[in-house]
């Protein structure tokens, strides 16, 4: 067992040392190696977002019945090497969102193809999982350190960095343990893999607000993630991939202390603190600097611990307990298509936006870029506070619709 679980954590390393590798620095190398506009940048970003939607479709309907997963997982990482290298030779923005939008609708079905080869594979996945995942979040922040440390942020080379991990990642799937398609012989419909069975859960108050809250804020969370590394490289902080990856670090710390703070808080207080925690990171963006002010850049960026964990992981722990059995898996798709996708996706084409709504002769006001998601985040905290009241859920799980 040890030789599969070894092969197994190489392939989460590699999985996310893929994703890490250009997906952070990708902005910095838009704005300041091919001079496109925030709107473009955000547009850009999107195109991950649109993968997130349309992934569903390529695991539930094609790799669930018809194919071996490690054997999906080798052709698309080698087809998403292939577009991640053709997407570093492009100038033009045009060129640049229709080989992003390819690779997206490669790359994104692999996320849920590993867990599932994981979960196939480990005898006690509740116990054995998160030691094999881990290494996913080990693999990005090492592509950080390393982009940070060859100081190559607004260039191509991340691409092509990531194009080459890909090919190696798609010959360490053809090693993997063999996993069958599980829904071979069986009837799938658009309704299941979409996660609409879970609609049956919107009669339930609670859950309505978590949804409806949740893809709200998801919009100013996408700031983060397209414009964050633009924004440090822009005022001047020196290997800001590297320093970026402290983020990843305190994920892995708080993702340790969440079941401490889950006794003592509860489902509702630790999902308002990760949302408090959005809107904190962005205040000490907007204020500040890559002098005295670089102590509230770091804060900014280690509380990604608490604004993942807290909101994102709570949130899908608690989807688990309040979905019934036959609409587990149908729930949390829904939920995934509900926030990565079309809730990011809106946050991506906004902040894109706000950020050329915000440019100066000389760069970006970014005080007031930072401070707009910020605000965002405490509105939608507010309404949150009030309106969602778990407590209240009632005692019968509806079945599926």
């Amino acid at each position: 067992m040890s030789g599969v679980r070894f092969r197994l954590s190489a392939m989460m390393f590699l999985q996310y040392f893929v994703w890490g590798c250009w997906f952070v620095t990708a902005g910095s190398w838009m704005a300041q190696g091919l001079s496109f506009d925030g709107a473009q940048i955000g547009l850009a970003y999107g195109t991950f977002n649109l993968g997130a939607i349309v992934a569903p479709f390529t695991v539930g309907m094609i790799a669930d019945r018809f194919f071996a997963s490690e054997k999906l997982l080798a052709v698309l990482h080698l087809a998403g090497a292939g577009l991640l290298y053709v997407a570093s030779q492009q100038a033009e923005f045009g060129a640049v969102y229709a080989v992003l939008l390819g690779y997206a609708l490669a790359y994104v079905p692999t996320l849920s193809l590993t867990n599932a080869v994981a979960f196939h594979h480990l005898p006690d996945a509740a116990r054995d999982f998160p030691r094999v995942r881990v290494l996913g979040t080990i693999g990005w922040i090492a592509a950080g350190l390393l982009i940070g440390a060859l100081a190559i942020e607004t260039t191509a080379t991340p691409l092509r960095i990531a194009a080459a991990s890909s090919v190696a990642m798609a010959l360490l799937s053809l090693v993997l343990p063999h996993t069958p398609p599980p829904a071979r012989g069986q009837r799938v419909s658009v309704r299941a893999v979409l996660g609409l069975d879970a609609l049956a859960l919107l009669k339930d108050r609670s859950f309505a607000v978590f949804a409806i809250g949740s893809f709200l804020v998801c919009i100013p969370l996408q700031f983060y993630y397209a414009f964050t590394n633009v924004f440090l490289n822009e005022i001047g902080v020196a290997s800001a991939a590297s320093k970026m990856t402290l983020g990843q670090m305190s994920e892995i710390g708080f993702m340790l202390l969440m079941p401490f703070f889950a006794v003592r808080l509860g489902v509702k207080k630790m999902l308002l603190v990760g949302m408090l925690a959005w809107a904190i990171r962005y205040v000490a963006f907007a204020f500040g600097d890559a002098g005295s002010g670089m102590a509230l850049l770091y804060a900014g960026i280690v509380l990604h611990g608490i604004c993942y964990d807290f909101f994102f992981v709570t949130g899908q722990i608690w989807v688990d307990q309040r979905a019934d059995a036959k609409i587990r898996a149908a729930a949390q798709g829904f939920l995934t298509v509900l926030t990565t996708g079309a809730g990011q996706f809106v946050g991506s084409w906004l902040s894109g936006r706000v950020v050329d709504a915000n440019r100066l002769a000389t760069g970006h006001d970014w005080q007031t870029i930072w401070l707009i998601p910020a605000g965002m985040a405490v509105a939608v905290l507010l309404v949150f506070a009030v309106a969602f009241r778990p407590e209240e859920a009632a005692a019968a799980r509806p079945a599926a619709a």
